[in-house]
């Protein structure tokens, strides 16, 4: 499977439009809650959902959403050719990574220089790096037993994690928490600050 892509109607957009593309590879929580903020916004859209997972759960938001959507494994992901064209085709002016398990091609980070966003569920630098994703994040705050942990967004450079930092949101820890327990606290945390992050980015 090299891509796939599932095209929607679209209408003129006005001359100042931003247009967004989400990666993600999953359920798509985090892509619901930044589709449902920019839904009417007069100049931020949501123009590509991009995924390498054809059962990304984030495909049927798009179709839902009727936004254009997009499946590209891991090596059409680096025919840099091919990805901008995309990108170009659809007028990306900014990449949100939303659960994307990919590490995106280091030409996408060169053409979007400051302009690829991530968030990462736990405070950076700790617990980031290659492999540190999703539950393997609020185990590794556990075994540390941490008192404190949170999100951060941040800007994506070609190392994992690396990036400029945008915001950092921190929560308590109980002594009673898990893994699973963590991972909803941070969740609320992510869908309340990572659409707001974007936003005054963009803006600003």
């Amino acid at each position: 499977m090299a891509h796939r892509f599932y095209w929607c109607d679209t209408v003129n957009d006005p001359k100042n439009m931003k247009h967004i593309a989400i990666f993600a590879s999953g359920n798509g929580s985090n892509a619901q809650v930044i589709i449902n903020h920019f839904k009417e916004h007069p100049h931020i859209k949501v123009s590509l959902v991009l995924t390498n997972n054809p059962s990304a759960g984030v495909l049927r938001i798009a179709q839902q959403e009727k936004i254009i959507s997009a499946i590209l494994s891991k090596e059409a992901l680096q025919d840099e050719a091919n990805v901008s064209k995309i990108l170009k085709a659809l007028q990306i002016d900014y990449i949100i990574l939303a659960g994307f398990l990919q590490k995106v091609p280091d030409f996408v980070v060169q053409q979007y220089k400051n302009k690829i966003v991530n968030i990462h569920p736990a405070l950076l630098p700790k617990y980031g790096g290659k492999g540190m994703y999703g539950q393997k994040v609020h185990e590794a705050v556990i075994a540390d037993k941490a008192t404190q942990t949170g999100i951060t967004i941040h800007l994506v450079n070609e190392k994992y994690d690396d990036g400029t930092i945008i915001l950092q949101k921190e929560i308590a820890i109980d002594a009673n928490d898990t893994p699973e327990t963590i991972a909803n606290k941070v969740q609320k945390l992510e869908h309340t600050w990572y659409s707001q992050a974007i936003e005054t980015l963009i803006n600003n």
